[in-house]
């Protein structure tokens, strides 16, 4: 019987852990994919291979297989985008075209029901400050951004960042500070002191 237990304490861990990392790896999909229902897709085609995979792993070892999970579904999602796009261009020269509407990229809203935000006037101006940040942080270089959200929205280190990434410490240092120097200078054109 304790078998049976320790079973299910291990699938509520892991139930906890997707529902922590679950808006937060959304938000990274979208920014990558700048599309709501590819991004979602993403975060779910990861949380089912993390859990189909990797659900017996130690609980600590879940944050980095997750994410390296995730950007491995981001970057295929573009590879095969490229491979579609080749085949398109080249079929589109022996047929009509057809009407492509894309949405623009959507932002979650800033959660407002955390507690301890205080006044309503603070909530509106950190909301919006969030908003601006999330816009920006969507401009970034793809690895910028990748490197920014792991090391800062994630809380990785650069060790963990890296091997994430598949690449060194330095490139992650490197992406970092490329990324907050351009994220401060932006947000500073707009008003903004951090």
């Amino acid at each position: 019987m304790p078998f049976e237990g320790n079973i299910l304490s291990s699938q509520n861990e892991l139930s906890t852990f997707l529902a922590e990392v679950e808006r937060r790896a959304f938000k990274h999909a979208n920014f990558a994919t700048r599309d709501r229902d590819v991004a979602l897709d993403i975060v779910q085609d990861a949380m089912l291979r993390l859990v189909d995979k990797y659900a017996e792993r130690p609980a600590a070892e879940w944050p980095m297989l997750f994410h390296r999970i995730l950007q491995n579904l981001i970057r295929d999602h573009f590879r095969k985008q490229k491979v579609r796009s080749a085949w398109t261009t080249l079929l589109s020269a022996f047929g009509g075209g057809d009407d492509d509407d894309t949405d623009p990229l959507d932002f979650l809203p800033a959660d407002p029901t955390k507690e301890g935000l205080g006044e309503p006037v603070a909530q509106l101006q950190r909301s919006q400050v969030l908003a601006i940040i999330e816009q920006e942080v969507a401009k970034l270089p793809s690895r910028q951004r990748e490197a920014f959200l792991l090391r800062y929205w994630e809380d990785m280190d650069t060790a963990e960042t890296a091997l994430v990434m598949g690449c060194s410490e330095g490139s992650v240092k490197t992406h970092c500070s490329r990324a907050t120097h351009v994220l401060r200078a932006a947000l500073q054109a707009k008003g903004i002191e951090l």
